[in-house]
């Protein structure tokens, strides 16, 4: 079995050590890079998670997100942010960026492998999903709103939107589920199936970004206040 690779990516020396330690201890393979520019010069598409400081040098945690993002070949790598920024524009922009999870500062080293592990799984159960044939339809159409299964991609009257991949697969199971009430645990067990901990507005910051990404068809998803979320017939 391969053993998984980790890229930590801090400019707090005795934090990365401790951190690598850790998880060395838990069987990953460990890199420590003490900047983002060190961490660009590095073979990034090798590493199965990458855990990223946003306060860094010239180079901040937000813009190699941004970066990694942006090519093909480490678009798919799943980032943690470990920031000391706590505030919730700051934990919204990091999930906007498609971060798989964000954790605060100061934080334990328990907490953080529970986290690396709960992505990790997750990212494991998503790949082993894709490579089994399923009888769903690779399109889900809804007037000129489209969702393409196979490539997760999203287009608005033929436009393509960009849209994070926790935004996509809340879209994708409102409209699978579509003419009913999806209720908040209902949603969580299935978009956020093995999340350590779920803010409670995450589904409410989700559904407020889908519907401004997909224009007119924001209007499609409903609130049932008490009761949770829908995709309206």
């Amino acid at each position: 079995m391969t053993t998984e690779r980790i890229l930590i990516v801090d400019d707090e020396e005795t934090l990365c050590e401790v951190l690598k330690l850790n998880l060395e201890n838990e069987g990953y393979d460990v890199d420590i890079a003490f900047s983002a520019e060190e961490a660009l010069g590095y073979n990034l598409k090798e590493y199965s998670l990458i855990l990223l400081d946003i306060m860094m040098g010239e180079i901040s945690g937000i813009k190699m997100a941004k970066i990694l993002k942006a090519d093909v070949a480490t678009a798919n790598i799943p980032i943690i942010f470990c920031t000391a920024r706590d505030t919730e524009d700051d934990m919204v922009m990091g999930l906007n960026l498609g971060a798989d999870d964000y954790i605060m500062k100061p934080y334990t080293v328990r907490n953080v492998i529970a986290r690396v592990k709960s992505v990790l799984r997750r990212t494991a159960n998503h790949k082993n999903n894709n490579n089994t044939p399923i009888e769903k339809p690779n399109r889900l159409l809804v007037d000129g709103l489209c969702l393409d299964l196979e490539f997760k991609r999203c287009t608005v009257d033929g436009e393509e939107v960009k849209l994070a991949r926790k935004e996509f697969e809340l879209l994708a199971y409102l409209i699978q589920h579509r003419g009913k009430i999806c209720s908040r645990e209902q949603i969580l067990s299935r978009v956020w199936s093995d999340e350590v901990v779920v803010l409670e507005r995450t589904i409410d910051v989700n559904i407020t970004r889908l519907r401004s990404k997909i224009g007119a068809y924001g209007s499609y998803i409903v609130t049932r206040s008490g009761f949770g979320y829908g995709f309206r017939d």
